[in-house]
């Protein structure tokens, strides 16, 4: 059994525990939209499927169909923003959509 009463070990542990804050620090440049980080360097069309899928994971359907079946980029935005976003959805007590 070790000895845990080694005192440099014990503030080295201390020390450690102490540092990490359990969050991740969000990044003030790139890409962020309705307070949620998404990255740098993302081309136009990828920043406007993330709108458009963000919105139409808060229940309002958001598509342009021309730019998902010929925009790889607007796609693949499209689904990151769909499912990034899934948490704002709101349903109020009725059962209705709160925007």
């Amino acid at each position: 059994m070790r000895n845990l009463s080694n005192p440099s070990l014990l503030i080295s542990i201390l020390f450690l525990l102490g540092c990490s804050s359990g969050e991740n620090p969000t990044p003030q440049n790139g890409f962020h939209y309705r307070g949620i980080y998404f990255g740098e360097h993302l081309s136009s069309t990828f920043q406007h499927g993330i709108k458009d899928g963000c919105e139409t994971s808060r229940g309002i359907y958001t598509k342009s169909h021309r730019l998902f079946n010929n925009d790889n980029d607007y796609y693949k935005g499209w689904f990151i923003g769909r499912n990034k976003c899934r948490h704002l959805l709101k349903i109020d007590e009725n059962g209705d959509l709160v925007l």
